[in-house]
């Protein structure tokens, strides 16, 4: 069984589609009963990633046995709901929705600084929808997000066909490292770039450091760009409140020039400290932390 993350996420074109035929003609409370059925579905099908859940759950928060098993259904129906919401919300639903914004201050204040930023973020809650809180910006923002591009194509694609066409723009990695020179050519744009710094390849080079009480393995590539490149770093987080309202985090990365380890560990303490505020938010439905091969 593999235990670390492929470079893929779990789902289906058809999945998708019966999700949207809800939004779109029953509402989104319809879609959000069908998700009670969903939920429970890869409670019992999804055997990698619901033990990887449960391990979250029981090795990381201390959970009760009990209380880690409920934990995964509620993980799987909120992860569902981010879902549907970024469906509703990309689909013009967005005054259906209420927002906060805490700290976004400091993104007008990067982009009036005329440098462009880099916005590092996790699998946590629901970065997809960030782009329409930055619409609320006083400063006018242009998003590339840096990608590896090896997520579902056909999901994409179904999705890009459904919903209104977003903005953001796509830095593919390179093995030859040239996405480097567009990542410096949309800095130089006053843009904003936006990683998330909890997945790694196991082909790829790491960096370790402790998350929830054990060491584990982080993707080197944010850490190096957000110490190196002279922009400032800020760490953004979208958790979902309630039914229809959603909470944006930002906060700035206050680390030394070339200091990767410094600003992994600044953004380790960011992650746990969003991670207890909304604890069923962590959506890495892999083996983060090695727990199922630990026989302690």
């Amino acid at each position: 069984m593999a235990t670390e993350w492929q470079g893929k996420s779990r789902g289906s074109v058809l999945g998708y589609k019966i999700f949207v035929f809800c939004i779109k003609n029953l509402g989104l409370h319809t879609a959000y009963f069908v998700l009670v059925f969903v939920a429970l579905y890869f409670c019992f099908f999804a055997k990698d990633s619901t033990r990887s859940i449960y391990c979250y759950f029981r090795k990381r928060r201390q959970y009760s046995k009990l209380k880690s098993l409920i934990s995964i259904y509620k993980s799987y129906f909120v992860f569902g709901q981010t879902i549907i919401d970024k469906i509703a919300i990309s689909s013009g639903l967005r005054n259906k929705f209420t927002y906060d914004f805490d700290g976004i201050d400091q993104l007008d204040t990067v982009l009036k600084s005329k440098k462009g930023g880099i916005l590092i973020s996790a699998h946590v809650g629901n970065f997809e929808i960030a782009e329409y809180f930055l619409n609320e910006l006083e400063e006018a923002v242009t998003i590339s997000l840096l990608t590896t591009d090896s997520e579902h194509g056909d999901i994409k694609a179904y999705l890009e066909s459904v919903t209104h066409k977003s903005k953001i723009k796509f830095i593919i990695i390179q093995d030859d490292l040239s996405h480097i020179f567009e990542i410096n050519a949309a800095l130089s744009r006053n843009e904003i770039i936006c990683i998330t710094g909890d997945r790694y390849v196991k082909s790829s080079k790491s960096l370790s450091h402790n998350l929830l009480g054990k060491e584990t393995f982080f993707p080197a590539g944010p850490f190096l760009l957000g110490s190196r490149l002279k922009v400032p770093v800020i760490f953004v987080y979208v958790m979902k409140e309630t039914t229809k309202h959603y909470h944006l985090y930002a906060r700035t990365a206050k680390v030394k020039q070339r200091d990767q380890v410094a600003l992994l560990e600044t953004y380790t303490e960011s992650l746990e400290w969003i991670l207890n505020k909304y604890p069923l938010q962590w959506f890495n439905y892999f083996d983060f932390w090695n727990d199922l091969n630990d026989k302690h």
